[in-house]
């Protein structure tokens, strides 16, 4: 552990945020840092993780909003970003698309795996919730998610589940937080400039359906 590394790196980038915030806006970032390094002593995060939930926590600071990172939202739950404003909240979960060693032969099924369980089991505890990524990588949104609940089919909802039982069982996925899961926008995360850009969930798989088609990934 290199705390005085990760306080310079989290400091620099905290700067370099700070020039597109309001004034007043300013300590909501120094805390949501603060946050994140009182953490890192405690072993709970790292560097890679830290930077994207600055810029990500950033961004909806300058829209009007609280926010807190890794925060409790149930007994197994924590999330990445939690950010309040006015009667509604939003969840945003950071994907990198790392996988464990002990994944090395099904990757492509444990991460959408893992993508679906998160849409499923985030989305019910906020009125907003978004997936965030880096620029560099391709997330497989499940199709399932871009339509309403009430236009989902049946089988469609067992065939995702199918697979996160694969991966998730104690607990289990339910069906209905399947059934229920909505997924509000994708952020796409630019690190060396400091910015996300958000996009609609359709508007994504439209921009990476075909790349992910030629590589024969579909859920």
């Amino acid at each position: 552990m290199d705390l005085e590394k990760f306080r310079n790196d989290v400091y620099i980038m905290t700067k370099k945020l700070s020039v597109n915030l309001q004034e007043k806006d300013i300590p909501k970032l120094n805390y949501v840092r603060q946050q994140l390094i009182e953490m890192y002593q405690k072993n709970l995060v790292k560097i890679n993780h830290s930077i994207l939930e600055l810029i990500c926590a950033s961004n909806l600071i300058s829209r009007g909003y609280a926010v807190d990172v890794e925060k409790e939202i149930s007994e197994i739950l924590v999330c990445d970003i939690f950010a309040k404003k006015g009667g509604g909240n939003t969840i945003i979960e950071i994907e990198t698309g790392f996988t464990p060693p002990e994944h090395a032969m099904d990757t492509i099924d444990y991460f959408t795996a893992r993508i679906m369980s998160k849409i499923a089991r985030y989305s019910q505890h906020c009125s907003k919730f978004s997936l965030a990524s880096p620029a560099t990588g391709l997330l497989p949104i499940p199709k399932i998610f871009l339509l309403p609940p009430n236009a989902r089919k049946k089988e469609d909802v067992q065939k995702v589940k199918n697979l996160c039982d694969r991966y998730y069982k104690n607990p289990p996925i339910e069906y209905d937080d399947i059934l229920n899961a909505h997924l509000h926008s994708i952020y796409l995360i630019n690190i060396d400039g400091g910015f996300v850009k958000e996009l609609d969930p359709q508007g994504y798989v439209d921009l990476t359906n075909d790349l992910l088609s030629r590589s024969e990934i579909e859920y």
